[in-house]
């Protein structure tokens, strides 16, 4: 009976916030827009209508370099790590969990794979293997911490990064771990491609494909909005909550530690400062995607938001824009793109509460009549 309850408030949960919605069934979606005019609204997928007016303007500004098949190459390649990061974000924040290790442990993860080819001459297959192991590892020390000894999340993962931070510098003497075992087999991991699109587009979109899987269609993945949404609700129906907090810290290692073997791979070299930068765009891109299809953190979503941040710093770079732009264009975006679905958010929210009320009048009015 207890597991019952707890998949049915799942259930209820996984079709996202609560609020003004239509029924099952109906034509008219809130306010009484036709539901097409729903699912192509701003508010569920924006992203979309951003990233097209992005395309046309770079089209217009740089017409010889910026709308060719080389740019969209060079768009998800120089991309796709970004992506694993922020997909690695997904599923621990869909359960409100806010895992800020994610830019230490890939970096981690990176100078380890490095050291063990270089500075111990430990074979690809082995060094790779035991890498992502220790992604493994470094997740499961984070729920540890977190859910374990009942830290917070926020305050936790920042400790355990840090402590990460240091291991880097003890592996590398923070200085770049370089030599030849990185190029020749291990180097063409990261640049084996088909069709142009190289690995790690391939991995992203499999890790993308996997998580879109297991929220939209497994018990697991309703649970964990669940706990997200209401932890003390979801205890209270007989989800063990624990469980699946340190479940999503453990897999959000785990993608990491394939981020960080695939990006030694592309840079030929073990960087001590490579991962923190990553940490900012991926949450960025965790949270614009969350605006979209629905409104939930979701894996599609934070997909769109990778392209569209990486399409808008591509074409500044071929319209030979200053470096501080790319910075600011990723912050505007996310500060516009945020801005607009809460407005047109906040207007449904009136709408359907005009419509409720008439609705209300009117059946008062046929009570009175009766």
């Amino acid at each position: 009976m207890t597991s019952s309850r707890a998949d049915s408030s799942a259930v209820q949960v996984s079709g996202g916030a609560p609020g003004p919605g239509p029924a099952p069934g109906d034509e008219k979606a809130v306010g009484g827009r036709p539901a097409w005019r729903r699912h192509l609204g701003f508010e569920n997928i924006g992203i979309v209508y951003v990233l097209i007016a992005i395309i046309i303007i770079f089209s217009i500004w740089a017409p010889d370099t910026f709308p060719t098949w080389a740019t969209v190459k060079t768009i998800f390649n120089q991309n796709a790590v970004a992506g694993l990061i922020a997909l690695s974000l997904v599923i621990p924040l869909s359960a409100r969990i806010f895992d800020l290790s994610v830019g230490n442990l890939m970096g981690l993860c990176n100078v380890l794979v490095a050291w063990l080819l270089v500075d111990k001459g430990v074979a690809i297959v082995p060094a790779i293997a035991l890498t992502i192991l220790a992604g493994l590892a470094l997740g499961v020390f984070n729920g540890l911490v977190v859910v374990t000894a009942g830290i917070d999340s926020f305050i936790g993962t920042l400790a355990t990064g840090s402590l990460m931070a240091a291991i880097i510098s003890l592996l590398s003497s923070d200085q770049a771990i370089i030599g030849n075992q990185l190029n020749g087999t291990f180097g063409s991991i990261a640049t084996t491609s088909i069709g142009g699109i190289q690995l790690p587009v391939i991995l992203m979109l499999i890790v993308a494909l996997l998580v879109w899987f297991t929220q939209k269609y497994t018990v697991v993945g309703r649970r964990i909005y669940a706990v997200g949404f209401n932890e003390r609700g979801a205890q209270l129906t007989g989800i063990r909550t624990p469980r699946l907090k340190f479940v999503c810290l453990t897999i959000s290692g785990l993608v990491c530690a394939v981020a960080g073997v695939l990006l030694a791979s592309q840079v030929s070299s073990g960087s001590p400062g490579i991962g923190p930068p990553y940490l900012l765009n991926a949450f960025a891109a965790a949270f614009l995607g969350a605006t979209q299809f629905g409104g939930r953190f979701n894996a599609w979503g934070t997909v769109l938001a990778v392209i569209l941040l990486g399409t808008g710093t591509t074409g500044l770079v071929l319209v030979g824009a200053h470096p501080w732009a790319q910075e600011m264009f990723s912050g505007m975006v996310l500060l516009v793109a945020l801005a607009t679905t809460n407005l047109e958010r906040t207007l449904e929210a009136r709408a359907w509460i005009r419509a409720r009320g008439g609705a209300n009048k009117r059946a008062d009015a046929n009570a009175s009549d009766g």
